[in-house]
């Protein structure tokens, strides 16, 4: 099926600022496509992105758009949704964006279950600046902040999501973008907050630093290191380290959702009003 791109991105801004062969691109793209195949009107739909290689994402679609301070993605992205219930809210963020300086929104997000679709694009640095550890860098890799190897522990955002609460959490990667397609399609269908952690390349400041000379060899990588859930499910604890499972990995549809609840409140708020007015005026005749 052919897409008409066009549509959905603002063309004045084309090429995009993003390193050649990079992965962001490519979801891009898969966004679009899922946003389509969703049937969602470009005027509902709002997308909320930080600083960072990903935070350039809202300048080059065309939907409602806002480009926010670095970690505040999901607060900005919160505050549009509960003023705006009925729209389609996504937030883009990079790993540091969104596991570091915006951890503690990511959590909270995750905790109330706000219908928020929160895309992490993990290519596990700090790329727009040249390299730092992220929460996600493996360790021993080289980063310009830990030139000696990465020695922080790493964060597995998944894991973060369904500890937090996230009523749906998926992971893939940018390698197959069908694939990531349909997951964001079941993600952006799903009402609740919906976590997905999609893997993509770094060639430039992850890859040629770390003996991945080429965007072919960072890819080669992050396919070694993800596996399809049912088949990593079936690995012993032992064969299951160091792998990453792809799909869905957690999908509660019975979790209530946070603007659901907040109507509920509104709702008795007002009621409580609207008794304490007849109360006043009975009080007067």
């Amino acid at each position: 099926m052919a897409y008409n791109y066009d549509k959905y991105l603002r063309l004045e801004k084309m090429p995009t600022l993003w390193c050649w062969g990079c992965g962001d691109g490519v979801i891009l793209k898969s966004v679009i496509r899922a946003i389509e195949k969703c049937g969602w009107d470009q005027d509902d739909v709002c997308v909320v992105s930080g600083i960072g290689c990903s935070g350039r994402f809202s300048s080059y679609v065309d939907f409602n758009t806002v480009h926010t301070t670095h970690g505040r993605t999901v607060a900005f992205a919160t505050g549009i949704k509960l003023a705006n219930p009925d729209k389609h809210v996504i937030c883009v963020a990079g790993d540091g964006d969104a596991m570091a300086i915006g951890g503690n929104h990511t959590i909270h997000g995750c905790r109330r279950n706000i219908d928020i679709n929160m895309i992490m694009i993990n290519n596990f640095i700090y790329g727009l600046t040249n390299s730092q550890t992220s929460p996600t860098t493996p360790q021993g890799m080289w980063t310009v902040s830990q030139k000696a190897g990465n020695i922080d522990p790493t964060f597995d955002a998944c894991d973060v999501a369904i500890a937090s609460g996230a009523s749906f959490v998926a992971r893939e990667t940018m390698i197959n973008p069908k694939k990531l397609e349909k997951v964001l399609v079941k993600g952006f269908q799903h009402r609740g907050f919906s976590f997905f952690d999609i893997m993509s390349n770094c060639h430039i400041n992850l890859g040629r630093k770390n003996k991945m000379g080429t965007a072919m060899d960072n890819l080669e990588w992050i396919d070694k290191i993800t596996m399809p859930k049912n088949k990593y499910d079936k690995l012993s604890e032992e064969e299951q380290l160091n792998l990453f499972p792809t799909g869905v990995l957690k999908h509660d549809e019975n979790a209530r959702e946070y603007c659901d609840m907040y109507q509920e409140v509104i709702a008795a708020q007002q009621g409580k009003r609207d008794k304490i007015t007849q109360d006043d005026f009975e009080k007067k005749i």
